[in-house]
This record gives structure tokens, C-alpha cells and sequence, in this order.
């Protein structure tokens, strides 16, 4: 990560910490008052092809023992009223900017794997974990909507596992390398910036000509 990276996240990080306490603070409260289990969820991800870290998150679902792999359709009816919301706007992910300032991840790069997909892909991760792992990216912006409809449609855990290992993460990844060879600065502010105008209505986005970022 080159020293504008890491200045950006911090700066950005330590300003919507401040900006956003009262949001994450209200979260916080409204999911301890839900009573399913604990306020945050934490889960090992990978910075590196050895390297592991955990990743935080508001808790979204019902604890379940032996949980693992992504999310599919067949997780649905573990996911709280107040969880399908907060997965819909990502304020689930507001905890994630403790991660950055830990320097786990950027704001900016590949969503960081579970072990145990890195471990089933060797030499695919060894690539896509060259760029510091990230909150948003290329992969993320262009793919989430299509590789949640195929993870939706699974009914079992070993169906949902199939789809992604085969389907989403040979996808992702070159989308994600494509990002590793033309990474910037303003690479990365364009990102960031396309991430938030997907949250803001349409009503309220000016007009524009020409394509979108």
C-alpha cells in the first residue's frame, strides 16, 4: 500500500468516525435491544494468503453453531428484520472502519476472503491479495447484485458453496485484478465515489451526460 493509500483511509476513516458516532451508536443499541446475541460479529478473514485478521461487522443474523462459508439463500431465515436492513443500506459494515485504521484493510480493493476459499484457490488469492483487501472495489460495484441473485437461489449450504467457488469467485477475481493493474489515487476516490452515490436516490442525484464512473 503506497503512503497516499494509507493517508487517504486514515483521513477518511477518522472523519466518518467522527461524523457517523451517532449513527453506529444507535445501531449498536437497537441491535443489543434485539436480544439474538451479541452487538458486533466477528470473522476471520485473509489480508494475505497466510496472513489472517478479523473482520467486524453489526451482527445481522441469529448465531448459529458450525456456521460457515458465504451467505446464501440458505441462511434467509436467519437474518433479523433489523439485519435485512442494515445489509441493504451496508451500515452493517460501519464497524469495518476500525479495520481500516488498523490497517486490516483500504477503503479501496478486493473484498477480503474466508480462509477457507483462499485455501480451496491458492493460486487465484496469492494474485488478488497483492492489493491490500477493501471495503468497496471494482468486484464489488459491478458484481454484488448478480453474485447475491445466484447465492439467493441456493437452498443448502453445499449448493451455495458450489455456486460461489465455481460462479463468483473466478469472476470476482478478474474483476479485481483488473483494479490491481490500474489502481490509483483517483482510481480509488472514483470508487469510493460511485460506492456512495448508489445510497443516495435518484431524485436527489444531479443529471449528467455521458456514462456513468
Amino acid at each position: 500500500m503506497t503512503p497516499g493509500k494509507r493517508a487517504l483511509d486514515i483521513g477518511l476513516a477518522l472523519f466518518l468516525a467522527v461524523i457517523l458516532a451517532p449513527v453506529i451508536a444507535a445501531i449498536a443499541i437497537m441491535v443489543l435491544r434485539g436480544r439474538d446475541g451479541p452487538v458486533l460479529y466477528g470473522s476471520e478473514r485473509m489480508r494475505s494468503p497466510a496472513e489472517g485478521f478479523t473482520l467486524w461487522k453489526f451482527r445481522t443474523m441469529a448465531p448459529a453453531a458450525g456456521d460457515q462459508g458465504v451467505t446464501g439463500g440458505d441462511k434467509t431465515n436467519r437474518i433479523t428484520p433489523l439485519g435485512a436492513k442494515l445489509r441493504r443500506a451496508r451500515l452493517d459494515e460501519l464497524p469495518q472502519l476500525w479495520n481500516i485504521l488498523r490497517g486490516d484493510i483500504s477503503f479501496v480493493g478486493p473484498r477480503p476472503p474466508l480462509r477457507r476459499y483462499v485455501e480451496m484457490c491458492p493460486d487465484l488469492y496469492a494474485r488478488v491479495l497483492r492489493s491490500r483487501p477493501g471495503v468497496t472495489g471494482l468486484a464489488s460495484l459491478v458484481y454484488a447484485a448478480h453474485e447475491e441473485r445466484i447465492l439467493a437461489a441456493c437452498r443448502t449450504g453445499a449448493e451455495t458453496e458450489a455456486a460461489y467457488v465455481r460462479r463468483c469467485v473466478p469472476r470476482k477475481a478478474a474483476l479485481d485484478l483488473i483494479y490491481q493493474r490500474n489502481r490509483t489515487i483517483w482510481l480509488d476516490v472514483k470508487l469510493i465515489a460511485w460506492t456512495t452515490a448508489r445510497f443516495i436516490p435518484r431524485r436527489w442525484r444531479p443529471e449528467r451526460k455521458g456514462r456513468p464512473l
